[in-house]
């Protein structure tokens, strides 16, 4: 075995948690010497965490630590908030991970950032990008993204995984609560008709009865989902992107969202909810089996920390469904504030969604 995982928590913040988090992963790897190490570490470390980098390199014998602070952390066999924990994945024999130069548009790079380094031009650039965004509980920083054991001053990180290849799948986990409805009047971020009708009135009739008798609209649950290509089968196969509802005004019956959308393009309601968001991860990797022949040698998993173990009432559903599906193998990831992935031929920056990476080794 020359990839595994570990994961350590503590009382405190130290250095030894990474220390401790790596020796174990080397020692299940049986490595002495890593060719590359994943370290992602909780909120905790993200004031100073060169200290934690550098043990983590010493244990390692290795100076290709990459990784970031986040919300929240795991591996296959646990998953850690609210206390400082280091979580680490090793590799050596033929996998590392080495940074991403000239690439092609189809080159998977593992992309890390923190919210104040992302940019429009970075995510659009050429590959296929995956991963996630660095965060804390409150969104509100402090955030770090680290390349070759230092702290990375553009705040972003982005490598390729040589030695494996593998697949991205993304599931944005939403209860479709209408058909995709035409787009017909917008006022900068208001979309102010849907088929000619007042889009507040469209969606307040679709809501379910649990929802609608609630005193005020649990804004934080709903989305617009916009189509891509053939509306007909979108919602299905997932050709979609969301942006959440930030206001409804019942002056216009429009209703305000967090991105801007054109007359013409079709729009759907949507609902975050437990038993949908664990029904389309179980889809997702439906999909991706298909897509391979052999079962996936390790992974990378970065769900939205508002879709871990506090979404589905302490556990979180998204990992038991992916390590029930691929016992043993070994995974890391972590909560984040945005998920990176690919989504009609172009990198998107994802909410309340999770991306999954699989990878197999070269034969």
């Amino acid at each position: 075995m020359s990839i595994a995982t570990s994961l350590a928590r503590g009382l405190n913040a130290h250095e030894d948690l990474a220390h401790q988090a790596v020796s174990s992963a080397m020692a299940r790897a049986q490595l002495t010497h890593a060719n590359s190490v994943l370290l992602f570490l909780t909120p905790e470390f993200a004031r100073d965490p060169q200290p934690a980098l550098l043990a983590a390199s010493k244990a390692s014998n290795c100076m290709q630590v990459i990784g970031c602070s986040a919300a929240g952390i795991f591996t296959e066999e646990d998953w850690v908030l609210d206390v400082p924990a280091a979580a680490a994945m090793v590799f050596g024999g033929d996998v590392a991970l080495a940074p991403a130069h000239a690439v092609d548009p189809e080159t998977l790079i593992f992309s890390l950032a923190a919210p104040n380094a992302m940019n429009s031009a970075w995510i659009k650039a050429p590959g296929q990008r995956f991963g996630g965004i660095s965060g804390d509980a409150t969104g509100q920083g402090p955030f770090k993204v680290w390349c070759g054991a230092k702290v990375s001053s553009l705040g972003r990180c982005e490598t390729l995984i040589h030695g494996a290849h593998g697949q991205i799948g993304v599931s944005q986990g939403i209860r479709a609560l209408s058909e995709p409805l035409e787009i017909t009047q917008v006022s900068g971020y208001d979309v102010v008709t849907l088929n000619a009708q007042p889009a507040l009135n469209l969606l307040a009739r679709e809501l379910p009865m649990e929802v609608r008798d609630q005193e005020h609209l649990p804004l934080h649950l709903l989305l617009a989902g916009i189509t891509f290509g053939d509306p007909e089968q979108a919602i299905t196969e997932g050709r979609y992107r969301l942006s959440p509802i930030i206001s409804t005004n019942a002056d216009d019956r429009s209703v305000t969202l967090s991105s801007r959308f054109m007359p013409g393009e079709r729009l759907f309601w949507a609902l975050r909810q437990p038993l949908a968001a664990e029904r389309d991860m179980r889809k997702t990797l439906d999909r991706m089996d298909q897509a391979q022949t052999t079962p996936p040698d390790f992974g990378l998993f970065f769900p939205c920390m508002g879709r871990g173990p506090y979404f589905y009432g302490g556990i979180d559903r998204d990992l038991d469904i992916v390590t029930g599906r691929y016992p043993g193998m070994p995974l890391i990831g972590f909560y984040g504030n945005g998920e990176i992935g690919p989504l009609n031929h172009e990198n998107e920056i994802f909410q309340y969604s999770a991306v999954l990476g699989l990878f197999n080794k070269h034969v």
